[in-house]
């Protein structure tokens, strides 16, 4: 190629270029695109693989010019009884509110539950916001958060091990007890992935109600020293992490475990440096892995085969089932018994009489009545009159 000729200029896609100007996330801009209200030098593209060239085309929605903002990034210390989303039909407040309204369109990273408190990353940067809340990125999060009653070590396990809910397996990566406090306990937990309600869900199963709930750090975001309510901008270096996290993850790939609604697997994906592994678990002298003769007494031979063991006339094993009746001591034993005289039989004596005499019956032939008597004497009334 000549040196002199100019070289191409770089052509982003549409729904890209839409997310860059504060739009909201690519797959929202997509739905612009598909519904035909967005335009390039005056042509309505409804295509989604479109791509355009912002410095040198002319792109509008509704007929309104876009151009690409400035990347704004905030960090929220979220107060309770507010919303992460941009609209609400019942008018309740909304996280955003607390930010500057003369600035940009601005959207959460990820959500909070209205009940919950903590750092929330707040942007007009769609792409970036996206990729942040994938749970394909696993991005870890932080919480303290206080339950109800005082969890066990075994809980801790499951926990780790993971849950399965509709949207798949959760678990946490770390989890560690802070204090006690009454009938509670405050924990620190680590996830990674960020499904709805995901850390009340997970012990909710286990048993133990979600009291309080507070995020402290967001990947390499801390919350740090930030009052309830206030909020500050991203620092150069901050950004940069960021976007340092989601480079490694384009190189290592997203793993087996990266879609929602898939069955994750125990150990797929990646795993953070500081997550615990358990304590190592002791083989049971009764596991089932053992290999043990199915008779007593019994071994293998030079070459490894099982002993075979020499069987009597009824089938029995030598050796085993020693002082046990046999099925030919209950047959010898029902001829015998069954040959015997009358005279021998049981209950009677060696004149053949028998030895219990039954009870004798009183002279009128009639059996003794065991009813009260009446406290006047005499048989009790009937209650129906005699014929």
């Amino acid at each position: 190629m000549d040196s002199s000729e100019t070289p191409a200029r770089p052509r982003i896609r549409l729904q890209r270029f839409l997310a860059s100007c504060g739009l909201g996330s690519r797959r929202a801009c997509e739905e612009f695109i598909t519904e035909g209200r967005i335009t390039v030098d005056g042509q309505t593209v409804s295509e989604l693989g479109a791509t355009v060239d912002p410095s040198s085309q002319t792109i509008a929605l509704d007929g309104e010019r876009l151009r690409m903002e400035r990347k704004k990034y905030y960090v929220l210390h979220k107060p309770p009884g507010y919303l992460c989303t941009n609209s609400d039909p019942s008018g309740r407040r909304k996280a955003i509110d607390l930010l500057p309204a003369e600035g940009p369109r601005l959207f959460t990273v990820g959500r909070l539950d209205e009940n919950s408190t903590g750092l929330l990353v707040v942007t007009n940067d769609g792409d970036l916001a996206e990729k942040l809340a994938h749970p394909r990125n696993q991005i870890f999060r932080t919480y303290q958060i206080q339950v109800a009653g005082h969890p066990t070590s075994a809980v801790y396990e499951s926990l780790k091990e993971g849950l399965r809910f509709a949207e798949g397996r959760f678990r946490v990566r770390a989890i560690k007890s802070l204090k006690k406090v009454g009938q509670s306990t405050w924990l620190e937990v680590v996830l990674s992935e960020g499904h709805n309600r995901e850390v009340r869900r997970l012990f909710a199963r286990v048993g133990h109600k979600v009291l309080k709930l507070s995020r402290v750090s967001f990947g390499p975001i801390r919350l740090g020293k930030l009052k309830m309510g206030e909020f500050r901008d991203l620092s150069v270096q901050e950004v940069e992490a960021l976007h340092g996290i989601l480079a490694n993850v384009r190189e290592r790939g997203p793993g087996p475990d990266s879609g929602q609604g898939r069955d994750r697997r125990e150990g797929s994906g990646p795993k953070p440096a500081f997550e615990s592994k358990g304590p190592a678990r002791k083989r049971s002298a009764f596991s089932k892995d053992r290999q043990r003769s199915p008779f007593p007494g019994k071994t293998r031979t030079e070459s490894g085969e099982q002993a075979r063991p020499s069987f009597g006339e009824r089938g029995r094993p030598s050796g085993v089932g020693k002082g046990r009746r046999t099925a030919a001591d209950k047959a010898r034993r029902e001829i015998s018994d069954r040959g015997r005289p009358s005279s021998e039989g049981k209950g009677r004596d060696a004149a053949g009489e028998k030895k219990f005499a039954p009870t004798a019956r009183p002279k009128s032939g009639k059996r003794p009545s065991f009813r009260p008597k009446a406290a006047g004497g005499g048989r009790p009334r009937s209650k129906k009159p005699r014929r």
